[in-house]
């Protein structure tokens, strides 16, 4: 038993650390790591050293299990006044657009592959959503506008719920009624409700905490994230939705050591994209694979060039956004994990069909990652629209002193920081905070009004939390407009 334990161990291990590997090349190579996470899962399986894994529903289970993660860690890192300008794109984009999507793709595949209209509509749910951590990871290495930015962010952390709702009823076999459209409305506003509810109340609550370890707070935020998905769930509302909304919120409000949750929090993503996609890899024959070739790459072409672009157009046109802005976006609704963990639901219940729908989207995902995310930074650079705002702002992280009703912040001044030679007193910190320490070159001391601030400093700043805000947003306007921040109109205001 202990050897087999060693083993099971060390074959984890040995995975995890390629798998961390990988995600160093697929930066470099500029498309999603999910590609190389998939390669090594098939050749763990049985096209190479020989695993024979086939449980689709521990597949389901563990798959949705980590998209939950994926979209908290995509909540948590989403910066709200970055996103609040798309707000109401990114909310079309994850409702209508799919629908329009739903509704192409199963028209198109319906005449195509000759599948019947049940089928095709669920080849459409199944294909409509965008992949958060595909997006995610693809768009940081692409500078374009926030607004485009944020739409793509908030479109793939919320279209995963409708898309799911539809599926689920789709493949359930159940007749539809006129009373389903207005289930799924109730589904996504109960959902968001609650997530929003209960990030609220978990921040304030967590604000207030004094836990004795600074690792205890990302802990409780990211089960706080769970919670919602599981509360959202059992009252059959869209757990997905709570659980993103919930992160959302926590991710934007003042928590103490933020910034370390949200390293755990990225952390945890990574995990969970690594565990689903070797998982995935894993499950699928590459013989089944061979077959699936050509209804993917038929299904794929539909989806790319002919319903993403009609539902993005649907979608944002009403808000005044430029063509070469839509074109950007119809080619960055790149798919990953969440349309294989969707095809898998049809596939437990048994539906005739849904194995040839698996391979398939399994082709379609790994064509499209490879030809949209290789090609996205160059799109952009072709289109104009690069040239995005400064990629580091200044970092300000807090911690509680509960006993004194003050925080301590930890500021670190990136490259290309306008507080680069400010003197310290140039700073006009409020009345109520101070600078206790600098570290420079991994020596700290403390300064004096004359100290001159350099790039990569870390500073530590003892603020009341009176005046909390004030400092933040002090520190922000210099390091976006240097001493005479106020004069230029400055305000520190996050976005």
């Amino acid at each position: 038993m202990a050897d087999n334990l060693s083993i099971v161990l060390g074959v984890v291990a040995a995975v995890l650390l390629v798998a961390v590997l990988a995600v160093r090349v697929s930066v470099r190579l500029g498309f999603p790591s999910l590609l190389l996470f998939l390669a090594i899962g098939m050749l763990l399986g049985e096209g190479g050293v020989g695993i024979e894994f086939e449980n689709a529903q521990l597949t389901e289970s563990l798959g949705l299990a980590a998209l939950v993660l994926i979209l908290t860690e995509g909540g948590l890192t989403t910066r709200w006044p970055q996103v609040r300008t798309s707000l109401w794109p990114g909310i079309l984009l994850s409702t209508v657009a799919v629908v329009v999507s739903v509704v192409i793709t199963a028209l198109a595949l319906h005449w195509l592959l000759d599948l019947d209209w049940r089928m095709a509509l669920l080849w459409g749910a199944v294909l409509a959503p965008t992949d958060a951590a595909a997006v995610f990871s693809v768009l940081r290495n692409v500078a374009v506008s926030r607004r485009l930015v944020g739409a793509l962010e908030l479109e793939s952390g919320m279209n995963d719920a409708p898309a799911y709702i539809a599926v689920v009823l789709l493949a359930s076999g159940g007749t539809f009624t006129w009373a389903s459209p207005f289930m799924v409305v109730y589904e996504l506003i109960v959902g968001a409700l609650i997530g929003l509810l209960l990030g609220r109340v978990a921040a304030m609550a967590l604000r207030r905490a004094a836990l004795p370890s600074t690792g205890l707070y990302p802990l409780a935020t990211v089960a706080v994230a769970v919670l919602a998905f599981a509360g959202g769930s059992a009252i059959h509302a869209s757990g997905l939705l709570a659980a993103y909304v919930c992160a959302l919120v926590l991710g934007n409000s003042r928590l103490p050591h933020r910034s370390d949750t949200v390293s755990f929090a990225e952390g945890l993503g990574i995990l969970s994209q690594i565990g689903l996609f070797v998982l995935l890899g894993l499950f699928m024959s590459p013989d089944r694979v061979l077959h699936a070739v050509i209804p993917g790459l038929v299904a794929g072409a539909i989806v790319t060039f002919v319903a993403r672009p009609v539902s993005v157009a649907v979608s944002v046109t009403p808000f005044g956004m430029p063509w070469r802005e839509q074109l950007f976006l119809s080619w960055a609704g790149l798919r990953g994990a969440v349309p294989i963990v969707l095809a898998m639901i049809p596939l437990t219940e048994g539906m005739a069909g849904a194995q040839e729908l698996v391979d398939a989207v399994f082709v379609l995902v790994i064509v499209l990652t490879v030809v949209q995310g290789s090609t996205l930074q160059l799109l952009a650079r072709v289109l104009g629209l690069g040239g995005g705002a400064r990629s580091e702002e200044v970092s300000v992280d807090a911690a509680p002193l509960d006993e004194l009703g003050a925080v301590l912040l930890q500021v670190r001044i990136p490259p290309g920081s306008k507080m680069h030679g400010v003197y310290l007193t140039e700073l006009r910190l409020p009345v109520g905070a101070t600078v206790s320490l600098l570290v420079r070159g991994g020596h700290g001391h403390t300064p004096g009004p004359t100290t001159r601030l350099q790039e990569e400093d870390q500073l530590l700043v003892v603020a009341t939390e009176q005046v909390r805000t004030q400092t933040e947003r002090r520190i922000r306007a210099v390091d976006r407009a240097g001493r005479l921040a106020r004069w230029k109109g400055e305000t520190g205001e996050e976005r």
